[in-house]
């Protein structure tokens, strides 16, 4: 799990990736200090990678008000605050997720839900087809021709905008039900025209985005597409259609598979230990590209169990992170690896609590 990984021109000193985590904490799209704090603190906890949490290229693509952007200029200096300080203070990488919520999006704050507080604030939900995510969710409408045509150059200068912030890696939210899920997952795309049907007709407005993205973002930055490998739910995706996917991907020019799975409908999967990660070795042997495991990997022990033994390139773990903003190095610590601590807080790396 310590051994450097290099995509393209970025080399990440660990395996260790803390996943994208919404933090409900931006203000029309601009983030602030929480952010700073949030991504700083992870950065220099050790993680290799720390992604950023997804950002709409679209006000209408939020998940919630107060989620982060990157739809307009206005975002990229705070932004750039946030990947300078990690930069200038960690050897940690940082990227960015570029999502839309789509038929998912304007459903308020996640503390908040289940309560009697505000939670929608008249988002125009759109989807491939006019499909709740749930029966307790709003019904979306069906995205009109004109905004799929005007999709791709929303993604692009989204794409520009996290170059000019500096970020080291883009990752291509494809995953959990949102806008570009809903146009994979035959569970959400029921539609009739050139879009639906067939999976090669569903990936092809994920895959025109995603050429448009690949071309905007410099060729040394790698792009890592997060994917829902199965839908957990009859009908739905298996890990032969993730395989295909990933291998479309890969021909289009993405790096390395960031592999979640479900979501996409209000099934949900299991919550057992590392229970996705058959599916990124499964995609790392048959697609031959790097893959990202997620789901539940807890333990140093565990990390170099996937790595040592192929199962996927990179772990990605996000609870861990929330409870522990040091989690790399004290996993270091615990497998008696020597992993430097920042200099201001070296006198402190060393410390055993008695609690």
């Amino acid at each position: 799990m310590f051994t450097p990984y290099k995509l393209r021109g970025v080399e990440m000193i660990n395996r260790v990736v803390m996943s994208p985590l919404c933090m409900y904490s931006a203000e029309d799209g601009v983030v602030g200090d929480w952010h700073v704090v949030h991504l700083g603190s992870r950065a220099m906890g050790g993680a290799g990678l720390v992604i950023a949490e997804m950002s709409a290229v679209h006000p209408d693509g939020r998940i919630s008000i107060r989620d982060a952007g990157i739809w307009d200029d206005k975002h990229i200096e705070p932004w750039k605050r946030v990947v300078d300080f990690v930069h200038e203070n960690t050897d940690s990488k940082i990227g960015l997720q570029l999502g839309h919520a789509g038929r998912k999006g304007d459903t308020g704050l996640s503390w908040q839900r289940g309560t009697d507080a505000q939670m929608e604030y008249g988002f125009d939900i759109v989807a491939p087809t006019a499909i709740p995510v749930s029966e307790r969710a709003r019904t979306p409408r069906v995205i009109t021709d004109e905004e799929i045509t005007a999709l791709p150059g929303l993604y692009k200068r989204a794409t520009e905008r996290a170059e000019e912030a500096g970020f080291d890696v883009l990752n291509f939210h494809c995953a959990h039900g949102y806008l570009m899920s809903s146009f994979i997952s035959p569970l959400s795309n029921h539609r009739n025209d050139e879009l639906g049907g067939p999976l090669e007709n569903r990936m092809l407005l994920p895959l025109k985005i995603f050429a448009e993205v690949r071309k905007a973002w410099p060729e040394d930055k790698p792009i890592v597409v997060r994917i829902s490998a199965v839908d957990w739910e009859e009908g739905g995706h298996e890990i032969e259609d993730a395989v295909e996917i990933a291998k479309m991907f890969k021909a289009a020019g993405a790096d390395a598979m960031d592999v979640s799975s479900g979501m996409v409908t209000n099934k949900r999967p299991p919550d057992t230990s590392m229970f996705q990660v058959p599916f990124a070795e499964r995609i790392r042997a048959d697609a031959g590209m790097a893959t990202m495991a997620v789901g539940n990997i807890e333990t140093g022990e565990q990390m170099n169990d996937i790595i040592s033994n192929g199962r996927a390139d990179f772990c990605v773990v996000g609870r861990g992170h929330m409870y522990d903003p040091y989690l790399t190095r004290h996993i270091a610590r615990e497998i008696g690896y020597d992993y430097p601590w920042p200099n201001e807080y070296g006198r402190g790396g060393g410390f055993r609590s008695k609690l």
